[in-house]
């Protein structure tokens, strides 16, 4: 370890630990903002899914995989890694030409995204003992909140074109901002982080590794846009999407299990099996998995309601979560200052999941009526509670292994609960669907939607028979398009007909988007009910964790050679 290191040379590692990390936390808000002008310009709708998944998947991929990689070749070397493929990956899908280069583009950058978040929790056991690492996670943790926030504002003032330095921008620096700002990071890193290597003759599980990338790819490929992403095979081969689902499935199944095979004679594991027979390893892995299927639940489709049911545009809804946000940011630093002075965890986590699924529960009381301020007050509440959870989950499982498994074991929180967030997503999404279907008969006889349905820009969309066709059509920026393309069309008739045409389409619009309102409204309160549920679940877990009292820094955790 580097406990050694004066207050100055920690900070300025952890500073620039933080920005690459705020890059990677940023990336997954900002760019929400600029899919709709990328997919504009590139006329390429169908492969917006890709243009998501495809960082998705490689960040899952690879975040289990660089955390064992900085315990066998050393953190330093690792994270500068991952922060040059960020930046190239960033400037790579800034200067795309086609909606190809930048779907692979963003697969390349998420490489690098995956191994800043494996590493920059990591690193907060490198440099400070145990007493200390929580008002460092709590400040990780603020990160990611404070770029939520930030995202969807600074992607819609740089999408929406404004000059900086003569130049004026577009969606494209949505990815060029990274840059700079990975450059500096890089050098910092390089300039101030010692290296922290423990095998002395590293040797990778390239088996372990392969079929570790098979299984996580084939799940987020199974469970996130697949009916979009495999639309052409499905059409080709007549296969159904639960058959599509039940391969990929067995795939998964059959991959993990030789995973499992191998690992067991591997001798350095990407993933040691001998984590899980450790008691409070197992816990905190069920609760990281579950605390992501609760957190979508609940973050994602807040968002979907602010804009459904306020008609928030993209930028307010993100601002429209700034209680949430504040909640989480005061309980993650506030906490970990007082982890670190008394040595204890476990009541935290008791409290957060608690305080949490409480609050997801209360969710459910929301309707189209509800005023925003109702609202905010349970945002904030559970903002709280994930601000208890998240950082803390970090400090708990890197207080039961040795320094030099601390990769391994502390980007498994990462990777547990990522696939918890991708699993929630895929669940939820079905549920939405199912339900605003549901809640919708004989929604394709509105007089609005039999008046647009042949509109090339709506079928653009998608099918109007699809649930998330019918949620684009009611957002503020599609309806408000739609008036004006209606509005052109009947500027031609005499004033008193144009008028009169008018009134009767605003009036149909309404119509439309009371009868989205309320079904979205019902179809999300089942979908709270399950991430309540989902919140609760963790919490019985986390009241079995057998808490052992931080553990000070030791003589074995001296790094190797550098």
């Amino acid at each position: 370890m580097h406990h050694h290191l004066s207050l100055r040379g920690k900070l300025i590692i952890m500073l620039s630990v933080m920005a690459s990390l705020f890059l990677v936390a940023l990336d997954q808000t900002i760019i929400s903002t600029a899919l709709g002008k990328i997919v504009e310009e590139f006329n390429a709708f169908s492969s917006l899914s890709w243009i998501v998944t495809a960082y998705l998947l490689t960040t899952t991929v690879t975040v289990p995989i660089a955390g064992k990689l900085s315990d066998l070749f050393g953190r330093k070397i690792v994270l500068l890694t991952g922060v040059a493929i960020f930046a190239i990956g960033s400037l790579l899908s800034g200067l795309a030409g086609n909606v190809d280069a930048l779907i692979w583009a963003r697969a390349f950058q998420g490489i690098g995204g995956g191994i800043i978040t494996a590493n920059a929790f990591t690193i907060v056991g490198d440099l400070f003992e145990a007493r200390e690492r929580g008002k460092w996670q709590g400040l990780i943790g603020a990160v990611f909140g404070i770029s939520s926030v930030i995202g969807p504002l600074l992607g819609g003032w740089l999408t929406d074109g404004h000059g900086i330095f003569g130049i004026t921008t577009d969606w494209r620096w949505t990815f060029f901002i990274n840059v700079p700002v990975a450059i500096l990071a890089f050098a910092l890193i390089f300039i101030f982080s010692p290296s922290l290597r423990h095998a002395k003759k590293p040797k990778i599980d390239y088996v372990g590794a392969g079929l570790l990338t098979v299984a996580l790819a084939t799940l987020v490929l199974a469970v996130d846009n697949t009916e979009v992403i495999f639309k052409d095979l499905m059409d080709a081969t007549g296969l159904s999407l639960v058959g599509l689902r039940v391969i990929m499935g067995t795939i998964v199944a059959f991959a993990t299990a030789l995973f499992v095979h191998f690992e067991r004679k591997a001798e350095q594991p990407i993933l040691p099996l001998k984590f899980f027979k450790n008691h409070n390893y197992r816990l905190v892995m069920g609760v990281a998995t579950l605390f992501g299927v609760g957190f979508m639940g609940s973050i994602l489709y807040l968002t979907q309601f602010n804009q459904q049911v306020f008609g928030a545009s993209p930028t307010e809804s993100g601002l429209m979560l700034l209680p949430m946000i504040g909640g989480l940011m005061v309980a993650s630093i506030s906490s970990g200052q007082i982890i670190s002075k008394i040595g204890k965890y476990k009541i935290f986590m008791q409290i957060g999941t608690i305080i949490a699924a409480v609050m997801v529960a209360l969710l459910t009381t929301l309707t189209p009526e509800t005023p925003y301020y109702y609202e905010a007050i349970l945002m904030a509440f559970l903002g709280f509670g994930l601000g208890f959870v998240m950082p803390v989950m970090n400090i708990a499982v890197q207080n039961e292994f040795k320094q030099a498994e601390l990769g391994a074991a502390t980007s498994s929180v990462q990777l547990f609960r990522g696939l918890g967030s991708t699993i929630g997503i895929a669940i939820f999404g079905s549920m939405l669907t199912s339900g605003i279907i549901a809640n919708l008969t004989n929604i394709q006889s509105d007089p609005y939607l039999k008046s647009i349905s042949t509109s090339p820009a709506v079928q653009k969309i998608g099918k109007v028979d699809d649930a998330n066709t019918l949620l684009t059509l009611n957002t503020p920026d599609i309806k408000a398009k739609i008036h004006d393309g209606v509005e052109k069309n009947v500027s031609k008739l005499p004033r008193p007909l144009e008028k009169e045409a008018m009134k009767a389409f605003d009036g149909d619009q309404s119509d439309y988007s009371n009868k989205i309102v309320y079904a979205f409204s019902d179809a999300l309160r089942d979908i709270f009910i399950v991430s309540a549920v989902t919140m609760g679940a963790s919490a019985v877990l986390v009241f079995g964790l057998k808490e052992r009292e931080l553990a000070k820094a030791s003589a074995e955790a001296t790094p190797g050679e550098m």
